[in-house]
């Protein structure tokens, strides 16, 4: 970026520096602090993050501090607060209790706010001491956007004062609107189906922005929780915030929802996307990763001309909490900021006390760093926990006689959460932590009559996750990096092989890649091969159910039940009701031996010091790969 000190070389009367912060992505990691490990965590936590802040508006005369969305869910923290604890009368949301305490200007929502549903969504945002705005998500739509009746204000304009380089202050009007992906009615249609309704982002853009700009705005900053992603338009798309950087009127663009990090090396390539200037469409843009591991920061230049303001020159980075070391572990780089760790600190112990509470034992080890290459303990305590919930659900319908099955994906297998993001819990005591490790997500219980057919279909879209192999090449990457693991769906009570020497059926996406590609051979059931025309009953969850990922079209029937039950509690009751989780069956599937040929697959580092499952695997050490992992050869 241009350093503070060039801005203000050229911050003159009439032209001033303003500075933008950005977080994304926090899902409620507010505190450095690892609950389902239980034990302090140096890559993440808005506490650390605040350091930062602290910093950086130290650098600035003139300062603005956002957060771009998905900041209610996704740590123990959160869960608590929602599913267990709840919220008093007038009580602040942790989230909030933070946000507040660092100033923070405005926020709009991310996908995974409605994933407690929308009554605890709109009760905790009344503790938000600055404006939350989301331009695409109405309560009623109207003929056009600017007709609808949305869920929040599409958008808020801030009088504020600017300071300029000769020190006199001007007043400025700066323009902040929302955007979430449409998807969300999908994603989460147990909790809004006939409650809300969606836009296209692009769509909803091109009606507000000039409104905004008639209302009086100076300048307009997009809070765009969408990724970087398909240069072309498309309506309703996920990730679409090049297309709504050609927006006319909006001036700088904050990204996130894919936890990736902007301006990086990971966008060249990219069709109107400058990864190193750090712009999209010639517009400053930043995306800060994910859990307050960065701080996104836009510099810009602004000249007073005639009472209007116009951008000069910019400058974007995305600032990080932590570094690697030589040694290849994480090192932070800033400390917690104290004053946030006060504020917390009740929120913290409660969570800790509710996340160390027993709940069963383990004889066996549960981790996931090798989910993605054998059957592992980890899923098939959870698989047994649906197969239970689901038997005694079914009991006395016509369907309780038809094969049960279950289906389960390892949610933490490395991936962009990096090498700590792999479950591993000892055996001995279980604690509701380690629960809430083997499932992250707050999914219900959900329940599908299938085909033989449809199975199959299943487990090919799953087994995209594997690269094409060419039997006989050595030491060729076997996972697609840009296949999440939530979608590698593994179907227990079944037998099979996955023939990655084959082209994948599917695309990373869902798409249907290569009609006549199969990857999926011997399906047997109890031994025998799965008829395509026989039925069965599958045990999934409720964002499976949604039509999520492209595994199942919910308008094509075959949906039996979304209940209201949480997966968690499900496998909870289980743990209590097993006592000790027994040491596992023969494994149900494996990837196909092809002599001579050899893939590498990165893990964790802990892996290392598993020398039985090496050993029962086949791998053998290669050194370390990038970003922390450990990486190994497998001989297939």
């Amino acid at each position: 970026m241009i350093a503070q000190h060039a801005f203000s070389l050229q911050s003159s009367a009439r032209v001033a520096h303003l500075r933008i912060m950005e977080t994304t992505d926090l899902h409620m990691h507010v505190l450095p602090y690892d609950y389902y490990t239980n034990r302090p965590c140096d890559t993440q936590g808005l506490s650390r993050t605040a350091s930062l802040i602290a910093q950086v508006r130290a650098e600035a005369a003139n300062t603005l501090l956002v957060d771009n969305g998905d900041f209610l869910q996704g740590s123990p923290m959160g869960d608590y607060y929602a599913l267990d604890r709840g919220l008093g009368p007038g009580e602040v949301h942790p989230i909030f209790a933070a946000m507040n305490h660092l100033g923070y200007d405005a926020a709009t929502l991310g996908n995974h706010e409605f994933n407690y549903g929308l009554d605890f969504l709109m009760t905790t945002l009344q503790g938000a001491s600055f404006p939350v705005v989301s331009a695409n998500i109405a309560l009623e739509r109207g003929a056009s956007p600017r007709r609808d009746r949305t869920l929040l204000p599409p958008y808020v304009i801030l009088d504020r004062r600017l300071t300029d380089g000769a020190g006199q202050s001007h007043p400025i009007r700066i323009g902040l609107i929302g955007f979430a992906p449409p998807q969300i009615l999908q994603w989460d249609r147990a909790h809004l189906e006939g409650r809300i309704a969606t836009r296209d982002i692009v769509e909803t853009a091109a009606a507000w922005v000039p409104q905004m700009k008639e209302a009086g705005a100076d300048i307009v900053i997009a809070l765009s929780h969408s990724g970087i992603g398909p240069a072309t338009a498309i309506h309703g798309m996920e990730n679409a915030s090049i297309p709504l950087a050609r927006q006319a009127g909006i001036d700088a663009l904050v990204t996130g929802h894919t936890h990736m990090v902007f301006p990086s090396p990971s966008f060249a390539g990219l069709p109107g996307v400058d990864p190193q200037r750090g712009t999209i469409m010639g517009k400053p843009a930043v995306m800060g990763g994910f859990w307050g591991s960065h701080l996104g920061v836009i510099d810009l230049l602004l000249e007073r001309d005639a009472g209007a303001w116009r951008v000069v020159t910019f400058a974007s980075e995305a600032r990080p909490i932590w570094s690697r070391g030589a040694d290849g572990q994480p090192r932070a780089s800033v400390a917690g900021a104290a004053a946030v760790e006060t504020v917390l600190h009740s929120a913290h112990a409660e969570t800790l006390a509710w996340a160390r509470r027993p709940i069963g034992r383990s004889a066996v080890p549960l981790h996931s760093f090798f989910a993605l290459l054998a059957p592992c303990d980890a899923l098939r305590v959870l698989a047994e926990a649906q197969l239970s919930d689901a038997a005694r659900t079914l009991r006395g319908t016509p369907e309780a006689d038809l094969p049960l099955l279950a289906a389960t994906a390892p949610f933490k297998a490395g991936g962009r959460g990096g090498p700590s993001n792999y479950t591993d819990i000892p055996a001995g005591p279980l604690a509701l932590r380690h629960a809430a490790d083997l499932y992250i997500y707050p999914n219900s219980t959900a329940l599908l009559k299938l085909t033989g057919a449809g199975i199959a279909e299943w487990l090919e879209r799953a087994a995209g996750i594997f690269n094409r192999i060419v039997p006989g090449q050595q030491d060729q990457p076997l996972i697609n990096p840009d296949f999440p693991s939530y979608n590698f769906d593994l179907i227990h009570g079944l037998e099979f092989t996955i023939d990655p020497s084959q082209p994948a059926r599917y695309a990373p996406g869902g798409g249907l890649a290569d009609a006549s590609a199969r990857r999926i051979t011997g399906l047997r059931h109890k031994g025998v091969p799965v008829d395509p025309k026989a039925e069965f009953i599958v045990a999934t969850n409720s964002f499976r159910t949604s039509g999520a990922a492209g595994f199942f079209d919910p308008a094509g029937g075959g949906l039996l039940q979304t209940g209201e039950t949480g997966l968690r509690d499900v496998l909870q009751r289980h743990l209590a009701e097993t006592g000790t989780v027994a040491p596992a069956r023969p494994p149900h599937w494996r990837i196909a031996p092809m002599p001579g040929t050899s893939v590498t697959f990165d893990t964790a580092p802990r892996a290392r010091d598993l020398a039985p499952d090496l050993a029962r695997l086949g791998l053998t050490r290669l050194g370390d790969a990038p970003d922390g992992f450990a990486r190994f050869r497998m001989a297939l």
